[in-house]
């Protein structure tokens, strides 16, 4: 069980049935990443209509053990207007650059976005 508190429990264990420590360090990435856009939308006071974020990550055996090595993570936002569309791509950008949780990791993390 991972506790945090003040928030729910994350139950941990093996797969099907639970969350591993892999599924977590991909969703960290995932999220810093979408937290880090929100924040420079707002600092750039630009509004989006929709936003969906995924990732998903390579687990592989490396010598004697398994390493996370590689994280992808895709991203597309909804845009009501059209003249905001590049600053909505800066943002991303910037979201990608200081993403803290996928700065302080050994895996490649390769990021792919887009803004309709």
């Amino acid at each position: 069980m991972a506790r945090v508190r003040g928030l729910p429990d994350i139950k941990v264990g093996k797969p099907p049935d639970d969350y591993t420590p892999e599924h977590l360090v991909v969703a960290a990435v995932t999220s810093c990443f979408a937290n880090s856009f929100v924040y420079f939308t707002r600092k750039m006071h630009i509004h989006f209509d929709e936003l969906k974020v995924e990732g998903t990550g390579v687990l592989e055996k490396v010598g004697r053990s398994f390493e996370i090595t590689s994280i992808s993570v895709r991203a597309r936002v909804v845009v009501g207007d059209e003249e905001i569309r590049g600053r909505i791509l800066r943002a991303l950008e910037l979201g990608a650059k200081y993403c803290f949780v996928g700065n302080s990791l050994k895996a490649n993390v390769g990021y792919a976005y887009e803004a309709a």
